[in-house]
């Protein structure tokens, strides 16, 4: 129960429903804080016990000092876990574990449970083993059960036997599609005491990219497997009070540019900038400009330009998004009065302070390309030809410059060349979770094949869409599977 040392406990009603709310508007110092900032005052005030979370360090917070280096140690309770399947089924081989040390001890093993709420995707198990037709998606989905079945049944005893657990079952969509699809609540709700309440929603997730999250204007970030396993049972994350680098957007994104261009430009000028271990927050009138889908976007590379988030703030586009993912009209009328009502809702025109700012005008993105290694290096697609011509000798000496390996595929030797493509693919969660992207890739193979192109023998070809859920993710792959004939869904 929280001491609520400054008074911040309120109760406001939306739709004829009543909430038990911590307000920091109760603390005055805090209207100026970026938005991130004011979601972790919330969650100090909220779980205050005067031990762990001391009024001290809520003060602290509240009167931050943006320009001061992070030396103040506050205690952050995730609202709740997202696994992938990999690094989460250790998360309940433990519990489970913990639940047979109950019973030899002659205890209920029921009483072991997660205490907040956990959901786990499983979406890293699929391989590509059939590919270039319109069955292989169904096809590759057979195999993974058959090859995971053990790991599978164990998840689903875990649903059934854990309260506040849910699995989410393979072939429906990449992690961080789906929680911004459906798990995410933007704001929380829980009865506590017998009171019902609402409270921004914070979550920590087993996979780097959990920040894709972010664009909704839900606070978190990746960790590892025991931070993750510790949150579960309720325990909070240490941290330091970070520095905050407020990423300022003006203009439109130019006719003819994709998302892809922005977030390759955005991490370029991020890693110029350095940002390990500092939160990064957009603000500004771009902000409004900017669709959920390329904000999530942005979120989801955070990783790669080394930032523990990249967040919006919430406006009328998160109501927007929700609405369209199905979310209830009593969840969107809730989730746009608290942001309101305790100062997280955006306004483009006023600034927060922040530790360190940049500034980008949308208009200037120009169509650019990852690569050729890492992908958070930037080519300019107008230079792509010059980059490749200087980079592919890079690859081999001279003496394996001309060479070449012949190849037998479907009962004819072909022969293979350095600097050949050798595999098409579009699984990477940066791309798959943004309609646009998608459906124009869909486009561009329809144009390709009316031109007469097609792939070559030796390509392996896989499409893999963030969500299989929403309609258009249905429509995009008929069109890719009849207009591109090598393409394949996996």
């Amino acid at each position: 129960m929280s001491k609520n040392s400054f008074n911040s406990k309120v109760e406001i009603e939306v739709s004829g429903k009543k909430y038990e709310i911590f307000d920091i508007t109760k603390l005055p110092a805090a209207d100026s804080l970026p938005f991130s900032l004011k979601v972790l005052l919330e969650n100090l005030l909220r779980t205050e016990d005067g031990a762990n979370i001391t009024a001290a360090q809520i003060e602290a917070l509240a009167n931050w000092n943006p320009d001061s280096e992070p030396d103040t140690e506050i205690q952050f309770t995730p609202a709740r876990v997202i696994m992938q399947d990999f690094t989460g089924v250790p998360c309940i081989v433990d519990l489970a574990t913990m639940r047979e040390a109950i019973v030899e001890l002659g205890g209920d093993p029921t009483k072991v449970n997660p205490l907040a709420p956990a959901e786990l995707v499983i979406d890293h198990s699929v391989i590509a083993d059939k590919f270039g037709t319109n069955t292989a998606f169904e096809e590759n989905t057979d195999i993974e059960y058959q090859r995971n079945q053990e790991r599978y049944r164990f998840l689903r005893w875990g649903q059934t036997a854990f309260d506040e657990f849910k699995v989410v079952p393979p072939g429906t969509g990449i992690v961080h599609q789906v929680n911004i699809e459906y798990l995410a609540r933007v704001i929380m709700t829980r009865e506590v005491n017998g009171v019902l309440r609402a409270y921004p929603d914070t979550v920590v997730g087993t996979d780097s990219h959990t920040t894709m999250v972010n664009g909704l204007g839900v606070l978190g970030w990746g960790v590892g497997g025991i931070e993750a396993e510790a949150a579960l049972l309720g325990q909070p994350v240490s941290m330091l009070i970070p520095r905050v680098v407020g990423f300022k957007l003006n203009g439109q994104l130019p006719i003819g540019t994709t998302a892809t261009d922005l977030v390759l430009t955005i991490t370029e000028m991020l890693r110029k900038h350095g940002v390990v271990g500092k939160f990064v927050e957009f603000y500004g009138p771009g902000v409004t400009a900017l669709p959920m889908a390329n904000r999530t976007t942005i979120g989801n590379m955070s990783p790669e330009y080394g930032s523990t988030c990249a967040i919006f703030p919430i406006d009328e586009e998160t109501i927007r998004y929700l609405s369209l993912t199905g979310r209830s009209a009593e969840q969107l009328a809730l989730v746009e009065e608290y942001a309101k009502r305790i100062g997280i809702w955006h306004n483009p025109d006023k600034a927060p302070r922040y530790s360190e700012t940049l500034e980008l005008d949308l208009a200037t993105i120009v169509p650019s390309i990852a690569g050729p290694k890492r992908p958070q290096d930037r080519i300019q697609l107008s230079n792509s030809k010059i980059s490749f011509e200087k980079v592919l000798p890079t690859y081999f000496t001279d003496k394996t410059a001309k060479s070449a390996v012949d190849i037998m595929l479907d009962g004819k030797v072909t022969s293979v060349s350095n600097g050949a493509v050798v595999i098409a693919s579009i699984t990477s969660c940066t791309n798959t979770s943004n309609p646009s992207v998608m459906i124009g890739a869909a486009l561009l193979a329809k144009k390709a094949v009316e031109k007469g192109l097609r792939s070559k023998p030796w390509v392996k070809t896989t499409l893999a869409p963030g969500s299989w859920f929403q309609p258009c993710w249905i429509w995009l792959r008929n069109l890719y599977w009849k207009l591109w004939p090598t393409s394949s869904a996996n």
